[in-house]
């Protein structure tokens, strides 16, 4: 069983008065910063923590954990507040880290098409730095997040399909250990059978076992051509079935994206979408030479061709491209604009590519059952896709509608072999699910848990269950 009470205020107090002494103004106890940094961007139930400190080296890192650790006082990693899972909320209050002052770009090898970068640097800022050698990190959650942050939930994004996720796309890491020591994980070398791949072990942990610091992280070279397609349907069903057709045929898809027409119609209205419909959608990219891109484009047109899909419109220019994946990425925002004033609970299952469309269904199906506004939305290329479902956050019974379709889709996606989660992490809405997914598994990553963290003072509550 993981243990943990909320520190005594003598004891936080006096924490706090340390920081102070130690950062001076970068640590920080007014309401309205604490209150930022107690939640994402997912359902805000804030959880305030007690202080907030701005580290700028590894070294500052580590002593601020260290500190923590001796007094037994909670600490919680924050990049930029755009996780959906609950991960930022302070359960026992403690000391927040925010680490968007870590934000520099330590080397780019281009010969070897690697960088290594500090935690707090964004998927946008590294690119917009890198653009000039020809290389760029592909990984794009819809937000702009932080490199640590998409680390530590083993993010994922909208052309995962063709080059990973974060798990596939790091190389090493530097972490700051629950005890305050500064390990370094993995190499530049892109394999090695050398000892436990811990690596892996801190991707994905969402802050439970340490905090990263600095990440090892693959380039790719920017494609000679690249081109975007959009094409509309009138049954959901015939766009997943054009998703798992492609797939299954082996066409290399850069990015495909479906949208079903609630989603499509909050899209249109918020984006300023011209010419489309509120219909299912699919959006599409491809990547390669002229030659590789009009084959792969004209295997698609037979394929949606056959499934009925019609207005199929092409973006070939930068700033086209940039509109429409823009209204891809504002999805979230479009559907909290959908419903002003309501909160939304955002699930992501991923099921096997062949399962798709039956589980696209049973979560349509699932959501028939409530009185709420709900929508989808995934990388579908992968089998993961995204319901968000909206609901009055001062009506009781809207609340528990939405947690229960939400467990409910995960359960079922579970049930088809897929996951609960594919790339949003567990945080603290997903425990039960977690337990439903690895069984007796989770024992063996409690006992991970408190070998590495025995004061359980790192994100406690979170991503692993208590008992």
């Amino acid at each position: 069983m993981l243990v943990f009470e909320r520190p005594s205020e003598t004891a936080v107090a006096s924490a706090v008065d340390a920081l102070r002494k130690d950062f001076g103004e970068r640590a920080v106890t007014s309401h309205s910063v604490r209150e930022h940094h107690s939640h994402g961007e997912g359902m805000r139930d804030a959880g305030l923590p007690d202080v907030v400190v701005f580290p700028e080296t590894n070294e500052e890192v580590a002593s601020i954990v260290k500190l923590c650790n001796q007094a037994r006082i909670p600490v919680i990693a924050f990049g930029t507040g755009t996780s959906l899972e609950g991960h930022l909320k302070a359960l026992y209050g403690g000391v927040c880290i925010d680490l968007s002052r870590m934000n520099n770009i330590l080397q780019v090898n281009a010969e070897d098409l690697d960088c290594r970068v500090q935690a707090g640097v964004t998927r946008e800022q590294l690119n917009a730095e890198i653009r000039s050698t020809g290389l760029f990190f592909p990984i794009d959650p819809g937000a702009n997040a932080s490199l640590g942050g998409m680390s530590a939930t083993r993010a994922s994004g909208t052309n995962a399909v063709r080059y990973g996720t974060m798990k596939e796309n790091i190389l090493g890491l530097t972490v700051v250990t629950p005890d305050g020591r500064i390990i370094k994980t993995g190499t530049r070398a892109r394999k090695s059978s050398a000892g436990y791949d811990l690596t892996r072990l801190y991707v994905g942990s969402e802050g439970t076992l340490g905090i990263i610091t600095e990440i090892q992280l693959k380039l790719y070279g920017v494609p000679e051509r690249i081109s975007a397609a959009v094409c509309q349907f009138d049954e959901l069903s015939n766009a997943v079935n054009v998703v798992i057709t492609a797939m299954q045929l082996g066409i290399p898809m850069a990015r495909i994206e479906l949208l079903d027409e609630v989603q499509m119609d909050a899209c249109i209205k918020y984006s300023k979408l011209e010419g489309f419909a509120a219909k299912p959608t699919l959006f599409m990219e491809f990547h390669g030479t002229d030659a590789y891109v009009a084959e792969q484009i004209e295997q698609m047109k037979s394929i949606t061709a056959d499934y009925g899909g019609s207005d199929y419109r092409f973006a070939d220019k930068p700033e086209d491209r940039t509109k429409l994946w823009k209204a891809r990425h504002d999805a979230y925002w479009a559907g909290m604009s959908y419903k002003p004033g309501n909160q939304a609970f955002a699930t992501d299952s991923c099921v096997p590519i062949s399962r798709l469309a039956d589980c696209i269904a049973a979560a349509k199906a699932e959501i028939a059952k409530t009185s709420l506004t709900c929508m989808i939305v995934g990388h579908v290329g992968d089998g993961n896709f995204h319901v968000q479902i909206s609901f009055n956050p001062d009506n009781a019974q809207e609340r528990e509608q939405a947690e229960t379709a939400a467990a409910q889709i995960a359960r079922i996606a579970i049930g088809m072999g897929g996951t609960c989660t594919g790339e949003h992490g567990i945080g603290i809405h997903k425990l039960d699910a977690l337990k439903e997914e690895h069984g007796e598994a989770v024992d063996v990553m409690r006992t991970i848990k408190k070998a590495l963290d025995p004061n359980n003072i790192m994100n406690p509550g979170k991503t692993i269950p208590m008992n």
